[in-house]
């Protein structure tokens, strides 16, 4: 069973998104010209390498990770998800601040809340994703009430077909027994999730030409304000990501 990019548990707790044992998804879903959304976030669940872990600055005061490239990349410490930003810079900083997962492996269910956020202007329970995906996936070893991580297909399965849960402050604190009462809302899920298989694919749907002009993709991170609030990924790095297992989801909204 292929649930880590890793033949061991993470270095990091955070990084908890599982590679899945098929691809049928990816065959199934692709991203075609006639079904190919403008201007929308991408989640990513990818190999999470160290360099990743300290982005650094440029003499414009962007965030890069990895800018040697590729060749740079020296260990994988795990697997995460993450959201792309679209053009225009939508995710505002009290975003930034609110999707923070702590030291819980719901990068998967964290990455698709804030992806539904950017297109909804709402916020969402990422944990209650995170555990309706682990209840959804493929794998038995993963369950409600674990650390355990799950796969961008299995969430992006959950809106589709559920929607998703608005946030409400009285949910701080609640475990999984709770957050499984909570009611899901088809209105706040996704239509369709296809799957993109290139960089190119990546930007054309992003709309983003920053990230055009940059040659680097927007990461909004799901680890609060300690880390940046968006960073750049090279995107021949990108590129050798999605070589490497990478799931690249993109969705349509309702």
């Amino acid at each position: 069973m292929r649930y880590r990019p890793i033949d061991r548990d993470p270095d990091d707790q955070r990084l908890g998104r599982f590679i899945p044992d098929d691809w049928h998804h990816v065959e199934s879903y692709p991203l075609t010209a006639q079904a190919r959304p403008v201007h929308v976030p991408v989640v990513i669940g990818v190999n999470w390498y160290a360099e990743f872990d300290e982005p650094q600055s440029d003499r414009r005061g962007l965030e890069f990770v990895a800018r040697g490239g590729p060749g740079s990349l020296t260990s994988i410490r795990g697997g995460h998800a993450v959201c792309l930003e679209p053009g225009g810079e939508p995710d505002q900083d009290q975003w930034w601040e609110f999707y923070d997962q702590g030291s819980e492996g719901a990068c998967v269910g964290f990455a698709w809340s804030r992806c539904m956020t950017i297109l909804n202007k709402e916020f969402y329970t990422a944990r209650w994703l995170w555990d309706r995906a682990k209840e959804r996936d493929q794998w038995a070893e993963t369950n409600p009430g674990d650390d355990n991580g799950t796969s961008c297909r299995a969430a992006a399965e959950v809106l589709a077909s559920a929607g998703h849960v608005d946030w409400d402050d009285s949910f701080a604190g609640h475990n999984h027994t709770r957050r499984g009462g909570y009611a899901p809302d088809a209105g706040d899920g996704i239509k369709v999730f296809r799957w993109a298989v290139s960089v190119d694919e990546v930007h054309s749907v992003l709309g983003n030409a920053k990230a055009d002009e940059l040659g680097a993709v927007p990461v909004l991170n799901s680890w609060g304000t300690n880390y940046p609030h968006r960073v750049w990924m090279p995107d021949e790095v990108l590129d050798r990501l999605i070589r490497e297992d990478g799931e690249i989801a993109v969705p349509t909204d309702r």
